[in-house]
């Protein structure tokens, strides 16, 4: 399946109003292995960000995180996706939305999140693992952070 989300984004007119600047499902599907899907809904480049001008920051190209700040984004994981192991330089706020899924840590740690459930991730190494039977959709907020002591251990692998 590919993720579907409806994004809505407000602004300003030209005489200094509110309004829906965009209002459109989200077209910046990627996938970055099988079996998940994601699109970026937002991002700033600076903290605090800059809520001034018009350009539509979803279309920015950006890695996992932003260096200096943001990136909004929804993912769904597919029941089987292939296993990523990994490292940001983030603190990532995320909320489940749909679905079940497993996010295993370092020696064999695991935690079992659902639907409302919610995770404060702190640049740990992880992994996500959907054994389920539908797809597990969830919201990130990634903000840019100074790297967690890794301890000397590999950043993309268990070990």
């Amino acid at each position: 399946m590919t993720v579907k989300v409806r994004r809505v984004v407000t602004g300003y007119d030209a005489s200094g109003r509110a309004v829906v600047k965009i209002d459109e499902i989200s077209k910046n599907i990627v996938s970055n292995r099988p079996g998940a899907s994601a699109c970026v809904i937002w991002t700033t480049d600076t903290f605090p960000a800059d809520n001034s001008g018009d350009a539509d920051t979803s279309t920015r190209k950006v890695g996992t995180t932003l260096p200096g700040g943001t990136v909004f984004r929804v993912i769904e994981f597919s029941p089987g996706v292939a296993p990523r192991v990994h490292r940001t330089d983030s603190i990532d706020y995320a909320v489940v939305l749909s679905g079940e899924i497993d996010m295993e840590l370092e020696k064999g740690t695991e935690v079992h999140l659902k639907a409302g459930d919610v995770l404060v991730q702190r640049g740990t190494v992880h992994n996500w693992i959907n054994r389920g039977k539908v797809p597990c959709v969830i919201a990130f907020v990634l903000v840019d952070a100074k790297p967690a002591a890794a301890g000397g251990k590999t950043l993309n692998a268990f070990g």
